[in-house]
């Protein structure tokens, strides 16, 4: 069912101050910003920082997302749904998503698409004072 990581999320306070860590001191490729976010990547690493107002991170929209192929999505997600997995959120972005809760509650999602065709999509249609960088 799966074929490996698909991107990781992080919830952030300041997305300036994480930016300038996973860019300058980590030294990820910066993809693209806007208002409320960023996309990062290294060679097999997609990472969003999604800019939230938090008490704690467990309470924001961090998470770990797996990839699915396009033809096994809408049965991996019936597999899911079948044995009564939480879900936890619905999809509001490019590519077919389920978002769904582990026994520990921890925060998972199965997605179709890359950061390639996230990119793509948000060149067509931007987000809030989205920035692309080379």
């Amino acid at each position: 069912m799966l074929l490996g990581l698909n991107h990781l999320t992080l919830s952030v306070t300041d997305l300036n101050r994480s930016i300038r860590f996973y860019n300058e001191l980590l030294q990820l490729r910066l993809d693209a910003t806007w208002d409320n976010g960023a996309y990062l990547s290294v060679p097999g690493l997609w990472l969003c920082l999604s800019l939230e107002s938090l008490s704690t991170p467990a309470a924001g929209y961090t998470h770990y997302a797996f990839t699915v192929a396009a033809e096994d999505f809408a049965s991996a997600v019936a597999r899911l749904r079948a044995v009564g997995v939480a879900e936890w959120r619905d999809n509001r972005s490019e590519g077919a998503s389920f978002y769904f809760l582990d026994p520990d509650g921890h925060k998972l999602e199965v997605h179709v698409g890359d950061l390639a065709s996230r990119l793509q999509a948000c060149r067509d249609k931007p987000y809030v004072g989205m920035k692309f960088y080379p």
